[in-house]
This record gives structure tokens, C-alpha cells and sequence, in this order.
């Protein structure tokens, strides 16, 4: 195993819409091989949290506090940037390791984070600014009903966790799709609004085990020993980004991608030698918008 080493191994044909390998077997046996690789994603991926990590040493040790809050404000203005593209370079990566197909490591994740780098920066600001609302109104709106007695609160809180849980839940369908379609950004939310409804049983699973292995780590680093906290750079993000695509990628595949083809008289790529006779449930496929097309400087070309 060599940390960022491109991985040389033999391209594999990927995950055949008819295989007869398919849940929890294929899974494993997917990982079992690639889970040296998945370990080197997570730590190339954890070097985009240094700014965190920076903005906090300011605050702390900085004596000058308006020198650290600018210095810690730039920090985390950096990273709200760069997580969205850093996220969708691990999500390509974890695709192609899903469909059992080789990729090299930091070169599909460079490339990527370049690719697709004004979108992922969008989806990525949205979700830590949705998220760190929703994790704000966890406290303070039980707090308010506390103080004031007032039962609406919770309903507010209820709202509020309604919102989050469906955008965690999207979230196995945006970047998966910004990195394989050329859909505009309006499209990839609309569509992974609808499946994360016409999908909703495979997500509420999806989301319960990752959010299993989520709870596992925080619980081991703030109530068995903080010590943990070292096993972040190696685990889980990459893993669970793993889960998530072997378990949603077939799905975009299924309603977005095939009817792409099918409207075209040509068999997706990624199935070749497989049929599908699926309805498209989606307007605008990738590929199909001029601008889009455009901004990646691909002409006619869906899957990547």
C-alpha cells in the first residue's frame, strides 16, 4: 500500500445492472479490495480540514484577538470554499471504487476538485450553512421552550430536523450525479429531491447506517477517550462516501443516466451489453444542456 500511490490495478467492468453479485456480498467484496485505497482517501481528504484546524489555533493562542478573528475568519472562510469541491473529488473516486473500477487517486481527485469547482462549492456552502443552522435550533429551540413554555417550539425543532434529515438524504444523490452528468445545478437538486422520495426506504437505511458509524465515533472520542479523535483522518468519512455511492449510484444510473441513452438509441456505457427498458422519471438529462457542456468543456459526453 503506498499513501497516494496511483493505483495501477486492472480496470474492472464495473457493476452490471444484471449481475448476479449484488448487496451486501458485492459490497464486501468491493471493499475488501479497495480498502487500503478507501483508508488513503479519507487522509487526503482530511488535509482539506487544516483551516479548521488553523482558525482554532488563532482564536486560541493568538493574543490579539482582532488579528486571530481575521486570521480565523480567513481560515474558515477557506475552507466553506473548498469543502463542497474537495467533497465531490472523494465522491468520484468512491463511485468508480463502487462500480469495482480502478482510479487514481490524486489525479481524479485534482481533476475533479478543478471540474466541477464553482457547483461543488455552491451545494457544499448550502449544506454547512443548512448544517450548522439545524445543529444552532437542536439547542436553542429547546431552550426557548424551556424559558417561555411555549410548546411551538418544538415544532420549530421538528421542522427543522425534518429539513435537515431530507437534505442529508439528498446529499446521496447531488454529488454523485455533479460528478457523473453535466446537469446544471437546478437540475441535480430537483432530481435529488425526487429520489431521495422515489428512493425513500433504500435512503432512510442508507442514512441509519452511516449515521451508525457517525454517532460510533463521535461517541468513542467524547465519552471513551479523546484519543480517538486520531482515527478521523483514516475513518469514516471515505468509507461511509463508499457506502453511499454503491447504494445511490445505481439509482441515478437507473432514472437519469440510461434514459439518456435510451433516448439516443444507445446503451449506457457503464452497462454495456445490457438492456434497460426504464421510463426516464426526469427532464433535462446530462449531457443535454449546452452550458453546462460548456463549463466542464465536454461536448457530448454524460458519463465521466
Amino acid at each position: 500500500m503506498g499513501i497516494f500511490k496511483k493505483d495501477y490495478e486492472s480496470a474492472g467492468s464495473g457493476i452490471a445492472k444484471n449481475s448476479t453479485q449484488k448487496g451486501a456480498k458485492l459490497f464486501f467484496e468491493i471493499l475488501g479490495v479497495r480498502f487500503w485505497k478507501i483508508i488513503e482517501v479519507n487522509l487526503l481528504y482530511s488535509l482539506f480540514y487544516l483551516p479548521i484546524l488553523f482558525a482554532f489555533t488563532f482564536f486560541a493562542y493568538v493574543n490579539n484577538k482582532t488579528i486571530a478573528l481575521i486570521l480565523g475568519g480567513i481560515m474558515l472562510l477557506a475552507f466553506l470554499i473548498i469543502w463542497g469541491p474537495a467533497t465531490s473529488g472523494v465522491f468520484k473516486i468512491m463511485k468508480n471504487f463502487a462500480q469495482d473500477k480502478h482510479a487514481f487517486i490524486v489525479s481524479d481527485f485534482v481533476q475533479t476538485f478543478r471540474e466541477n469547482f464553482r457547483y461543488a462549492s455552491i451545494i457544499g456552502i448550502v449544506d454547512l450553512l443548512l448544517l450548522s443552522s439545524i445543529t444552532a435550533g437542536i439547542w436553542v429551540y429547546p431552550a426557548l421552550a424551556a424559558q417561555t413554555g411555549s410548546k411551538i417550539m418544538y415544532v420549530f425543532l421538528a421542522v427543522s430536523l425534518s429539513v435537515g434529515i431530507t437534505f442529508i438524504m439528498m446529499n446521496f444523490y447531488m454529488f454523485p450525479m455533479l460528478v457523473s452528468t453535466d446537469l446544471s445545478l437546478k437540475n441535480i437538486f430537483k432530481n435529488s429531491f425526487a429520489l431521495m422520495f422515489v428512493e425513500l426506504k433504500r435512503n432512510i437505511i442508507t442514512l441509519l447506517i452511516t449515521g451508525a458509524i457517525t454517532a460510533l465515533m463521535a461517541l468513542l472520542i467524547l465519552f471513551v477517550n479523546f484519543a480517538f479523535i486520531y482515527i478521523l483522518p483514516f475513518f469514516p468519512f471515505a468509507f461511509n462516501t463508499f457506502l453511499i455511492c454503491f447504494r445511490s449510484y445505481p439509482v441515478i444510473q437507473k432514472y437519469v443516466i440510461n434514459p439518456y441513452y435510451e433516448e439516443k438509441g444507445e446503451i449506457n456505457p457503464e452497462l454495456a451489453g445490457n438492456t434497460s427498458t426504464e421510463e426516464s422519471l426526469f427532464e433535462d438529462k446530462g449531457g443535454s444542456e449546452k452550458p453546462i457542456e460548456s463549463r466542464k468543456k465536454k461536448k457530448g459526453k454524460t458519463i465521466s
